[in-house]
């Protein structure tokens, strides 16, 4: 069963919300067993120019489902979301249940309302594989060096800790880092 956080940012989540948001994401709950114990972490925003974004994260112990959604309408959102999560359970439950195998863990006991087609395994398959030799230099240069060659995102050794770290482009525009603990 899910319990369920939600919480507001530039926006006070009424009971009618609330309820809204609960009443939607519960239907996540038919995927499952009675077994399974999760957190829904529901972040609602709202922005300037009055469009919404719903956010959700669902940390399970085999995998993380999160999704998110922006729209100009808060409760729109909300069902873009939720309906987003239901395609990604239904779409990766095959592929999660084979990995929880092999790891020797207990298979997760998804339910099927729809049948999974194996053609969206083949849409997961590696198609092509490249090797770099990452190059020490800081966050600046990566980024510059992403930027230059018309990137997402580029991987670099942190001149600083040795460590392997990444520089990606955000949708807002700027930049992230990710580093690696070694």
């Amino acid at each position: 069963m899910l319990t369920y956080n939600v919480r507001g940012e530039n926006i006070e989540v009424t009971d009618a919300i609330r309820s809204y948001v609960e009443k939607r994401i519960s239907k996540l709950n038919k995927f499952f067993d009675n077994s399974v114990q999760a957190i829904a972490h529901v972040n609602l925003k709202v922005y300037p120019d009055k469009t919404a974004k719903v956010e959700v994260t669902i940390p399970l112990s085999y995998l993380t489902l999160r999704a998110e959604e922006t729209s100009p309408d808060l409760y729109a959102s909300i069902d873009l979301v939720t309906d987003k999560l239901e395609r990604q359970v239904r779409k990766y439950k095959t592929k999660i249940n084979r990995k929880s195998r092999e790891k020797g863990l207990e298979p997760i006991q998804v339910a099927a309302p729809d049948a999974v087609d194996d053609t969206e395994e083949d849409s997961l398959q590696v198609v092509r594989t490249k090797r770099v030799s990452l190059k020490p230099m800081d966050s600046q240069e990566a980024i510059l060096q992403m930027d230059m060659l018309g990137h997402n995102f580029f991987i670099f050794e942190d001149a600083e800790t040795s460590g392997t770290s990444i520089v990606y482009k955000r949708r807002d525009g700027r930049y992230g880092l990710i580093e690696t603990d070694e």
